[in-house]
């Protein structure tokens, strides 16, 4: 039997938040406490405060916008928190908020994909509620890896099985 396309799209959307979660969790295992909790200035986040708000962000508008579940995100506390959270339960909290994101995700309906929701005041699809925090998770995800990147000096290897060979031909 063919994939359909809302399926093609919902089972993606899924895997891709597990992956980047499972590589904020490797960042995480790199990182000392006190470098999760490095700013440089007022002006930047620390890794922890981009996993709490992550986590923020997948349990709004995945468990409420989508899921209908009550809204209890208080936005500003992610970005307020100063070290006061272990390496270990932000990974527990990141890795809990992307299993359910996940999940909920993988229970939509085609139906469901052009259902209007609102969430945090914008009126959305729920096609575009999830293409919005996969992106916006994707992009987070990144900057943890690249923080991570500059405090160890580190590969995170992530691309390690393409081997040298894939590098070897220049682009077109």
């Amino acid at each position: 039997m063919a994939e359909t396309t809302d399926r093609l799209f919902i089972e993606f959307s899924a895997e891709k938040l597990e992956q980047m979660a499972g590589r904020i969790a490797a960042c995480l295992d790199k990182l000392s406490y006190e470098q999760v909790w490095l700013r440089h200035s007022e002006n930047e986040n620390a890794v922890g405060n981009l996993v709490l708000h992550l986590c923020g962000n997948l349990r709004q508008w995945i468990g409420t916008g989508v899921a209908g579940k009550p809204d209890v995100r208080v936005r500003d506390r992610e970005f307020a928190a100063r070290g006061d959270i272990q390496v270990g339960e932000l990974k527990e909290r990141l890795a809990g908020a992307a299993e359910d994101a996940a999940g909920i995700i993988r229970g939509v309906t085609a139906e469901r994909l052009t259902e209007r929701v609102t969430v945090q005041g914008y009126e959305k699809s729920v096609l575009e509620v999830i293409y919005h925090v996969v992106e916006h998770f994707c992009g987070h995800a990144g900057q943890i890896i690249f923080a991570t990147k500059l405090a160890t000096g580190e590969d995170m290897g992530f691309y390690r099985h393409l081997g040298k060979a894939a590098h070897a031909e220049k682009t077109p």
